[in-house]
């Protein structure tokens, strides 16, 4: 049976050839780059308040695409991966929390199939017995490997957990676990819709028209938005996002009142740029646009920003 191949938007697609990524590995020799100051950890983490929580909104940073969301009483993980490699490369910055101190999920959410995304000997080691909601063409990888409270979502379906509704929208991506599953699966990203709070968390992603269709269908208060993994621009352009094209989705959305919250970046080497420089443009950008500064969250890893009633 001939597979599904999922596509972006308008057509676009990542046809980078071999000899682009020559050209890569040769810029990337002449680059200096330093990888030794890493991303701030959370000075204190707030673990015992964050397993007592079954009111308030409350997300906490655990690192690269990883947050630990409690949403109307509901325990949330986003893309869970706490492996401490990523290929032949060692994770540059610790998960801000252990497994062992997380409560019981009661819902996961994938953006995509890429290891940095998925990562199966995390989840076998999650507590409780999560609900995954994953995109088409996930459903088979998951059952094969046991996991069997799986629903898979095409871009614009909504479903309803618990008091909440999870809807999958689209994301400029692609993707691949293997040699013959190119874009066999989809990629999006989620928006969680609670009582009083909607979450976007935007996966991972090019700069794209969709951040204002998905802002002209929901009034958003916080935005999970990647900034790295952007370098060299030329190659990552299609499917990641750089600093300032994340704070014009942001604007995109037309959320003003939004907090924007950046991640995917200083956990795993997976461009050129460094977490470090990845925040100095975001910063940069921000103040450029003249966007008020409580509408910013930069967090450090393991750290939870609690939003009470």
């Amino acid at each position: 049976m001939v597979k599904r191949r999922y596509e972006n938007l308008d057509g676009v697609r990542n046809e980078h050839t071999f000899a682009d990524m020559r050209k890569w590995r040769a810029e990337r020799k002449a680059k200096v780059k330093d990888l030794t100051t890493p991303l701030p950890q959370a000075e204190r983490k707030q673990t015992a308040e964050v397993r007592n929580n079954r009111s308030a909104l409350s997300y906490t940073w655990i690192g690269h695409s990883t947050f630990f969301i409690q949403l109307d009483g509901l325990n949330i993980l986003t893309d869970p991966v706490w492996a401490g490699r990523m290929g032949f490369q060692r994770r540059l910055t610790a998960p801000g929390w252990a497994i062992s101190e997380l409560p019981d999920i009661d819902v996961v959410v994938i953006s995509h199939g890429h290891y940095d995304h998925l990562d199966f000997p995390t989840l076998a080691r999650l507590p409780g017995q999560p609900a995954y909601f994953v995109p088409a063409g996930l459903g088979a990888l998951f059952r094969r490997k046991g996991y069997w409270q799986v629903t898979e979502a095409n871009w614009w379906e909504c479903f309803e957990h618990q008091g909440i509704r999870l809807h999958f929208v689209p994301a400029q991506h692609w993707t691949r676990r293997s040699l013959w599953d190119m874009n066999t699966s989809h990629w999006g990203g989620w928006v969680l819709e609670g009582q009083r709070e909607t979450l976007y968390f935007a996966g991972d992603t090019g700069y794209f028209r969709g951040f204002r269709e998905i802002g002209s269908r929901f009034t958003i208060d916080t935005v999970f938005m990647p900034i790295g993994a952007y370098e060299p621009e030329w190659f990552m352009r299609i499917s990641h996002i750089n600093p300032e094209d994340a704070v014009q989705a942001y604007l995109d959305l037309d959320s003003r009142e939004a907090v924007f919250v950046p991640m995917h970046y200083g956990a795993y080497r997976l461009a050129d740029d460094t977490g470090p420089e990845a925040l100095e443009r975001l910063y940069s950008a921000w103040a450029q646009r003249q966007l008020p500064d409580q509408r910013l969250r930069v967090l450090a890893i393991g750290e939870t920003c609690f939003k009470r009633a």
